[in-house]
């Protein structure tokens, strides 16, 4: 198991509290700069028709978004590249320094349907979206990947602390003191939560798997067809190669000094176990000792390479 000394326990509290604008909401430490924005965040009004991707941070949520969004237009490809990823779809409970409003109340002023992106665990998310019973899509990413992407997105935003370096984030990340807190509560939060709301539970490794059957997955959860020539058309456009290269989805027209894609892109790699080039030996014996007691217990399961 990985243990901690009191060095990196002071080292993690410091790295916590450079976090810019974080508010603790039951135990969960979220990017928001006041209680009065979380009240309003939580008493956000959903509408029956909102739908909502739900997401741990670097898991697949830019990827799904162009997913949707291809389906939501039937396929066209022009109206996906309307507008920044971020602008098309709320995000919740985030605000970008180069915005003057807060996601949530770009979701108050947009027309329905729409699509509302958030990190937020289940337990956190507003509750008139459970009362409303909108669907929902959740997208997981195994745990190991999931920890490089972070520290890689880390390195290149300013909206959260630098790193500083691989070994020391990999700690934090397990504490956990980063953003949206420990990535096993939220995964198992939504896996249980499926049982009793419209979630659709979604692999970040099965969609790279097989883009299409997840395409058709989606489709029936929603209850919305195309013809296979649309459907085609949207395994291509939202492929990793295609995407890294669409300005609209890869986040180069947002200013350098938010996300700087010359330390690293914000549309890295999309491979899974991209994690073997980071993980020592022992590193990965230690990690998976901590997933195994972690995990105990539940039903959900990943795979780490395909």
């Amino acid at each position: 198991m990985i243990t901690l000394t009191n060095a990196d326990k002071a080292q993690i509290l410091e790295k916590k509290s450079l976090l810019l604008n974080i508010l603790d909401v039951d135990g969960v430490p979220l990017p928001i700069v006041s209680k009065e924005m979380w009240n309003k965040i939580y008493n956000f009004q959903a509408k029956s028709d909102d739908l909502i991707l739900a997401t741990y941070p670097k898991s697949g949520t830019t990827w799904m978004q162009e997913i949707l969004d291809m389906i939501q237009n039937d396929g066209d490809v022009a109206k996906c590249k309307r507008a920044n990823s971020l602008e098309r779809h709320p995000f919740l409970e985030i605000s970008f320094p180069h915005k003057e409003k807060y996601g949530v109340d770009i979701a108050i002023e947009m027309p329905s349907p729409q699509i509302l992106k958030t990190h937020l665990p289940s337990h956190l998310i507003p509750p008139s979206i459970w009362k409303q019973k909108c669907k929902v899509i959740y997208v997981a990413r195994n745990a190991k990947d999931c920890l490089v992407s972070y520290y890689h997105f880390h390195r290149m935003t300013s909206l959260l602390p630098d790193p500083q370096s691989w070994e020391e984030f990999l700690i934090v990340f397990l504490t956990p003191a980063v953003a949206y807190g420990s990535w096993y509560d939220h995964v198992k939060g939504w896996w249980d939560a499926k049982d009793k709301h419209h979630i659709l539970y979604v692999f970040y490794e099965d969609i790279k798997k097989n883009p299409k059957c997840t395409i058709h997955k989606v489709l029936e959860f929603l209850e919305k067809t195309l013809p296979e020539e649309s459907i085609n058309k949207i395994v291509y456009h939202t492929s990793f190669d295609v995407m890294k290269e669409n300005p609209m989805a890869n986040q180069t027209s947002l200013p350098s000094y938010i996300y700087d894609d010359t330390i690293s892109k914000f549309l890295r790699k999309g491979m899974p176990a991209d994690w073997k080039n980071h993980f020592t030996v022992t590193m990965n014996e230690k990690f998976d000792e901590h997933y195994k007691k972690k995990m105990a217990g539940t039903t959900l399961t990943f795979c780490t390479e395909i």
